[in-house]
């Protein structure tokens, strides 16, 4: 089944001929691939720590880590991200294509930078600082979810 695809501009595919040949041809392409697993390899490992720490006590510092390194993963990703969106699109964020997709990065990296904040400032509950770590993730799970589905969009539209 063939799924017609528009974007905000309302121009028919994920990628014009030249988007998909500048996408084929950054090198950002390849970082943003190895990245996304990346991330999502420490996201996964990282849950497991936190909801071990909410349930047991036990582990924050491992835990607490682990939401750090998600952190730094995640704003990398977005750097390196928008400078893939500027050598694809010539816009460093925003670009129609992906427009939703960056919105609800803003609001993922907010809530990160939420629980980096809390973890600075001191005088907030481990468990309060965890509880902002699972929103976070939570977003992150929708995130990861649009960005999944543009992966499809894109293969189908070369299969088609």
């Amino acid at each position: 089944m063939t799924i017609a695809m528009h974007d905000i501009d309302g121009r028919r595919g994920l990628y014009t001929p030249a988007e998909r040949a500048r996408r084929d041809a950054t090198p950002w392409t390849l970082v943003q691939g190895i990245l996304a697993p990346l991330q999502f390899a420490v996201f996964a490992v990282s849950l497991v720590l936190v909801l071990r720490f909410l349930l047991t006590g036990d582990g924050y510092a491992a835990a607490t880590a682990s939401v750090v390194a998600k952190t730094a993963l995640l704003l990398t990703i977005m750097v390196t991200g928008s400078i893939w969106e500027k050598a694809v699109f010539g816009r460093w964020l925003l670009a129609p294509a992906f427009f939703w997709e960056d919105v609800v990065s803003f609001g993922v990296i907010a809530l990160h930078l939420a629980y980096l904040a809390m973890l600075l400032h001191g005088g907030f509950a481990p468990g309060a600082e965890m509880a902002c770590a699972l929103a976070a993730y939570a977003a992150y799970l929708v995130n990861a979810a649009q960005f999944l589905r543009k992966l499809r969009m894109a293969r189908r539209q070369v299969a088609s």
